[in-house]
């Protein structure tokens, strides 16, 4: 009998004490040996040439600058490339779409418009439903949709196998593959998630797809997988072009005098590198779901705005998070939805008009804090939203694509204090 694969919870423990204990075990992989057996996807069951890294990242359980800062002081900047270029891939793609957010309310606007196409088209909503179950038929695709249902995550290779025959041999539309990966990823942002699927699509760069291939799917899995019928021609997609790179808007940093509240939300959950030196904030907010504000910044009902696996991770890592908090001495309040008159009610008991907060790269979450500014501000609150060092470092390289951006690295890497450079 086959064994269940582990649930997303068991295979990703939602704790910075589990980040950290994996870390320090991959460390002595992270260098030469990650760049040699990288792109190898052996099964769940042989994950041990990647970090499984990408659910604390995405959510800065972990940040990237203390897992690149680790890696770099185990073994140089020459071993350790690779793993540094991969990590700062989500950094780029995040830096890309603050640059270009058009990108993102096309995608929005495809998506829906593809959503209700599909629901009036019996064929391909049945062509959709087989494809999301696995059941397809077509050997390796139907056991990464199943794996990726069952456990949240895939090996980055096989989402680049399944994203191009999605596309390219099912010809379905890449906005529903991109919705599919962000209903179940733990590790699904907005811009890596959707940057990517647009890249398999050759829309990221124009005209250039990527093209899922038998032998390549069998060189790098081990053997297990050898799909026959593939798509043998791949013809990039096409839209309109986007606007130019808009420039990033500035941020202030907080005085550290400034008597506050902290809000925390699911992009960034370690307020502890966060916050300047100085007074600790009266109080800290830890805000589970996050999904679009109203004008009046209620978003109450909502959830966390991917699926059921990543709300909870989320909820989890908010556990784990309060706990520390409580024990480090402040006063916590854990909300379950992002409301204006919640934070107004208890920046009043602390005697505070600052409420502080992470910035959100572009997505649901960003949205959400636009309109609670606007909320917060018609009750005499001001909303500061601080940008991270490692953000203000990277996001404006990522003007053009990776290659130019990847030739900064070193430079901006060494301005932030790096080792082994």
């Amino acid at each position: 009998m086959p064994i269940a694969p582990p649930s997303a919870l068991d295979l990703f423990p939602p704790t910075r004490t589990e980040g950290l204990r994996r870390l320090q075990a991959f460390l002595p992989r992270a260098g030469a040996r990650y760049a040699a057996e990288r792109n190898h996807d052996l099964g769940l069951e042989a994950r041990g040439n990647v970090s499984m890294l990408s659910p604390y990242l995405r959510h800065r359980l972990l940040t990237e600058a203390e897992v690149v800062r680790a890696v770099l002081a185990r073994h140089g900047h020459a071993a350790a490339e690779k793993f540094v270029q991969e990590v700062l891939w989500r950094t780029y793609w995040k830096g890309w779409l603050e640059l270009r957010p058009e990108a993102w309310r096309r995608y929005r606007a495809e998506l829906a418009h593809e959503r209700a196409a599909t629901a009036a088209n019996a064929g391909r909503a049945h062509a959709l439903a087989q494809a999301e179950r696995g059941a397809t038929g077509i050997e390796g695709f139907d056991d990464w949709a199943r794996e990726l249902v069952e456990t949240g995550y895939l090996h980055n290779h096989a989402r680049m196998w399944f994203a191009s025959i999605w596309i390219f041999t099912l010809r379905l539309p890449w906005t529903l593959g991109a919705d599919f990966f962000a209903r179940h990823l733990l590790d699904a942002d907005p811009a890596s998630n959707t940057l990517g699927w647009r890249w398999v699509a050759g829309l990221q760069t124009p005209g250039k797809t990527y093209a899922a291939s038998a032998d390549n799917i069998a060189r790098y899995s081990g053997g297990r997988f050898r799909p026959q019928g593939l798509a043998s021609v791949c013809e990039a997609l096409s839209e309109p072009p986007l606007p130019c790179a808009q420039a990033l808007p500035p941020r202030k940093p907080l005085d550290a005098s400034t008597p506050c509240l902290l809000l925390v939300h699911g992009e960034d959950l370690d307020p502890h590198s966060l916050l300047p030196e100085g007074p600790r904030p009266r109080h800290v907010l830890i805000v589970e779901g996050v999904g679009a504000a109203s004008a009046e910044g209620s978003s109450a009902g909502r959830d966390w705005p991917w699926g059921a696996k990543a709300k909870a991770f989320v909820h989890g890592a908010c556990l784990d998070l309060e706990a520390r908090l409580v024990a480090d001495g402040l006063a916590v309040t854990r909300l379950p939805a992002l409301g204006a008159d919640a934070l107004a009610t208890i920046a009043g008991d602390s005697g505070v008009s600052t409420v502080v907060t992470a910035e959100a790269p572009v997505g649901p979450v960003a949205d959400a804090l636009d309109g609670l500014e606007s909320a917060l501000a018609k009750r005499g609150l001001r909303l500061q939203r601080l940008r991270r060092d490692w953000d203000s470092r990277f996001w404006p390289r990522a003007s053009r694509g990776f290659f130019a951006f990847r030739e900064h690295i070193a430079d901006e890497l060494r301005a932030l204090g790096m080792p082994g450079l």
